[in-house]
């Protein structure tokens, strides 16, 4: 992770926290005192994600903080590892701790959740990708925190490529009038995407031969009918399923072979892993 992108994140995150000072810590502990060693401890397993921006929050907050062990972004831990040791002012470990875990709480949740995505499809050769269902202001981190887990990265933004949505469908004035104005008017180079609801509009997609198409909230079987639909007329048109798609239901989908399964839940339903930090 390239952390002067972050550093945004940080300061905003530490100034939304301490406010104009942390009253409690400015009371109870003298800035004079000498440094003192503290951890950052697991309580569950998981997979670590954000332990970078960590360490640079308290770094941003102490610049003389010795860093001891350190686990990695993408490392599987168990409950009762240590994650980090440092050693650094005490203003500094107090001031930091809360914003810290609570990076590591919500990136490392996200990464562990993926990765039990990840580990269901992979043996069907497909792909976990996450959508833009996520944290305002929080997207270039939560999506990193996907990839730590093992999946892949859908559009970061709007301007990341073409993807033709119902609601596009419905202003334009149909489906096959929206792709052939996409083809019309898209930038060299650039993938047309589809979303389709219902097996009705696959003509559309087989004739006018897209870069991929999006089976959005179809049924299991509605699903079996629509990729082999698609596969028998064109193996070069990607497939992906999205809506719906849960821990119980992902592997019986992979099965069928999409490309890709999208999960919004991996950024909006991701709970927190339970770690803490420890004044040793």
């Amino acid at each position: 992770m390239d952390l002067w992108l972050i550093k945004k994140f940080i300061t905003d995150a530490l100034r939304e926290d301490i406010g104009e000072e942390d009253i409690t810590t400015q009371i109870l502990v003298s800035p004079d005192l000498s440094y003192r060693k503290a951890k950052i401890v697991a309580k569950s397993t998981g997979i670590l994600a954000g332990i970078e921006i960590a360490r640079e929050i308290f770094h941003f907050l102490c610049p003389d903080t010795i860093f001891g062990n350190s686990y990695k972004d993408g490392d599987k831990f168990n409950s009762g590892d240590t994650l980090l040791e440092l050693e650094a002012s005490p203003q500094a470990i107090l001031k930091g701790e809360r914003v810290a875990l609570n990076f590591l709480q919500r990136l490392s949740g996200i990464a562990t959740l993926t990765g039990k995505f990840v580990k269901m499809v992979s043996p069907y050769g497909v792909k976990i990708l996450d959508t833009r269902k996520t944290t305002p202001n929080l997207r270039l981190l939560e999506k990193y925190a996907v990839r730590v887990g093992g999946g892949l990265n859908h559009r970061i933004n709007l301007s990341s490529g073409i993807i033709i949505k119902d609601n596009h469908i419905k202003i334009v004035g149909g489906l096959d009038k929206a792709i052939k104005i996409a083809k019309q008017k898209a930038p060299p180079f650039t993938k047309i995407e589809v979303e389709i609801s219902n097996l009705d509009e696959l003509k559309y997609i087989i004739e006018n031969k897209v870069d991929m198409v999006m089976l959005d909230n179809f049924s299991y079987q509605e699903l079996k009918e629509a990729i082999k639909t698609i596969r028998n007329k064109s193996r070069q048109t990607l497939i992906e399923v999205s809506g719906g798609v849960t821990l119980e239901n992902a592997e019986k989908i992979a099965k069928l072979k999409p490309d890709f399964i999208s999960v919004g839940g991996l950024t909006h339903s991701a709970a927190g892993v339970d770690i803490s930090l420890e004044v040793i």
